[in-house]
């Protein structure tokens, strides 16, 4: 198929590596612009989602003014790699430490997923700009234009449960920031931007429009057994697009 992606196996290493070396740099491509275009229509309803203002962000830490693309074409799933073992509770204390590494650890602008969603299926919005708006991400090297990066809190290797809870959450904001008129049983065709991702720059590439970090990166984020999630999770999307009577 047209889909490569890069098996790597399952490592024990230190939360401060893990977190952040599925994170890739971000990069400005030409189509990009600093002012807000307006929100296409959605093809499913907004879901709840907890503002960077209710999880307390540290606004000053932020570097530059969100970046904008087109229309989101592509939704690409993360995990953070942070312990499964939180109480829901605590994941706003954790946004705000990931979003201290991005920002001092990495040198990025500001938190690298558009959203994160905890093991109780609270959505967060992470990257600011705006969630209505198609502000462009640092969570998938050559590919952050026009896609949407969702991010699992947690770590889902080998062996580790999914939530159903967390398979919903991802869902729910996923099928909302698709653009309407991809299928998410589908696929779409990008561009790669950037040599360091599994596709030389320029290249023309069939992808999912809902594929893991790993199908354009050499990672094995969003972890095996979420990856393994992914058709439940074009499943449920496509199910909340349908048309309502």
């Amino acid at each position: 198929m047209w889909l490569r992606r890069t098996a790597l196996g399952a490592m024990v290493v230190p939360l401060a590596v893990l977190v952040f070396r599925d994170a890739p740099v971000r990069l400005v491509a030409p189509e990009t612009t600093t002012a807000k275009p307006e929100a296409p229509p959605a093809a499913a309803p907004r879901p709840t989602i907890v503002s960077r203002a209710a999880w307390h962000a540290d606004e000053s830490l932020v570097k530059e003014h969100a970046t904008y693309t087109g229309a989101v074409n592509a939704v690409f799933v993360h995990h953070t790699n942070h312990t499964n073992q939180y109480d829901c509770a605590d994941a706003p204390r954790m946004l705000r430490a990931m979003e201290e590494d991005h920002v001092s650890g990495e040198g990025w602008d500001d938190i690298g997923y558009n959203f994160v969603v905890d093991r109780c299926g609270t959505i967060y919005e992470g990257r600011a700009g705006g969630v209505g708006r198609s502000v462009r991400g640092a969570h998938a090297t050559g590919f952050n234009a026009h896609s949407v990066g969702i991010a699992a809190l947690g770590n889902f290797g080998p062996g580790v449960p999914v939530p159903l809870a967390l398979i919903e959450g991802i869902a729910k904001v996923g099928a909302w920031k698709l653009r309407r008129g991809i299928d998410p049983m589908g696929t779409v065709r990008m561009v790669s931007t950037n040599d360091e991702s599994l596709y030389e720059r320029g290249e023309v590439v069939r992808l999912h429009a809902v594929s893991g970090h790993r199908d354009t990166y050499q990672t094995s984020c969003p972890g095996e057994e979420l990856y393994a999630q992914l058709p439940a999770i074009r499943e449920e999307m496509a199910r909340l697009r349908e048309p309502r009577a």
